[in-house]
């Protein structure tokens, strides 16, 4: 365990679970492959997609993620605080809550941005040169001596203007749990490029209102290929991101105070996040 990579608590068999509706076999594997077949379409188009102008760019990666999660039968609601189609001059850093593998796409149909990802990526066949390519920011987070770096790299992409975006819990959970703190590294970064830090909420639900977390979990062992069919089973699975207002790098005392403002903001109004568990 690391600053970087915490122990998560939620495990597949009490958390990863759809208790609502449910589709029918053959739509679902309709939606699979329809997902599937867009989602490596758009990693194809990474070489092309970079050649683009920043604010076209940036475009057509919210118009594909957008598309990507509506292809897996989810419905996408964009909420909160309006984000203009021009990225933050002085850089800034998305900060969200971590419950699935849908929240990456999420976050990019709304604030398209520089990844953090864990360095074994880098090595993925196919997938990791091209998430290279894309800009992301490749964070060796089993060593703890490698954070002072990974701090230094993510001030340094934050201090030359780019939007970059972090799941500071470190791992996912499903939101049942009273844990998946914000860790502060993160936010350090943000004080020392002088950045703006922007609160994200993620969450789901059914189509009638009801928690959905469990449909859309991808935490602990759980197997990519179970997930992606729990998510296209869900029938009526709606995912909401919620865009808070910026906080201002120097509005708190250090880093533990600005990990502190941004998970209160993602814990209030209903959040995935539980209040108790913000970090004191």
């Amino acid at each position: 365990m690391s600053a970087w990579l915490p122990a998560g608590l939620c495990t597949p068999r009490r958390c990863a679970r759809h208790e609502g509706a449910a589709r029918a076999p053959l739509p679902a594997a309709v939606l699979l492959c329809a997902g599937c077949a867009l989602t490596l379409l758009g990693v194809l188009c990474v070489p092309v997609v970079l050649l683009l102008g920043p604010s076209r760019r940036d475009q057509l990666i919210r118009r594909w993620a957008y598309a990507v999660v509506r292809a897996f039968g989810v419905r996408v609601q964009i909420t909160g605080d309006p984000v203009g189609p021009d990225r933050p001059a002085s850089g800034e850093l998305v900060v969200a809550n971590h419950v699935s593998w849908l929240d990456i796409p999420l976050v990019a149909a709304a604030l398209p941005a520089r990844m953090v990802a864990k360095s074994e990526i880098r090595g993925w066949p196919v997938l990791g040169p091209l998430a290279a390519l894309g800009g992301t920011l490749f964070i060796e987070r089993r060593r703890l001596r490698a954070l002072p770096d990974a701090v230094r790299a993510l001030a340094g992409a934050l201090a030359a203007g780019s939007r970059v975006a972090v799941f500071p819990q470190g791992s996912t959970w499903c939101g049942r749990c009273r844990d998946g703190r914000f860790r502060p590294a993160a936010f350090q970064a943000a004080i020392d490029a002088g950045a703006a830090v922007r609160p994200v909420r993620i969450s789901y639900r059914t189509r009638t209102g009801a928690n959905a977390a469990g449909a859309a979990a991808f935490v602990g062992d759980d197997p990519l290929a179970a997930s992606l069919w729990r998510v296209v089973t869900a029938a009526g699975l709606t995912a909401e991101i919620r865009i808070m207002p910026p906080v201002p790098a120097g509005a708190e005392a250090g880093r533990r105070g600005l990990a502190c403002a941004a998970q209160s903001a993602v814990a209030r109004d209903s959040a995935n996040l539980p209040a108790s568990s913000v970090h004191h």
